[in-house]
């Protein structure tokens, strides 16, 4: 199963991370890039056509919405960042 995280995992051990930014910058390692949507398989024009959507849709959605809407919505929102603590 593909790990969801989009970025190489690091070391968490301080010694261990200085050592792999040394042996990157030295250039004895190479950073692991994410594979992009054509090495994984996907349509180009169907990445480009969801990424517009995607972009235009908080805005759009937030236009329709009444003041009160918006409001509750946030109010909904920051309950649930509070909530997760």
């Amino acid at each position: 199963m593909q790990n969801r995280s989009s970025k190489p995992k690091r070391p968490r051990d301080a010694n261990q991370f200085a050592k792999a930014v040394v042996d990157l910058a030295t250039g004895e390692a190479e950073e692991e890039l994410p594979p992009t949507p054509e090495e994984e398989g996907k349509d180009p024009a169907a990445v480009a056509l969801g990424r517009k959507g995607g972009k235009k849709g908080g805005k759009a959605r937030a236009a329709k919405m009444t003041p009160e809407e918006r409001s509750e919505a946030a109010r909904k929102a920051a309950k649930a960042r509070w909530d997760s603590r």
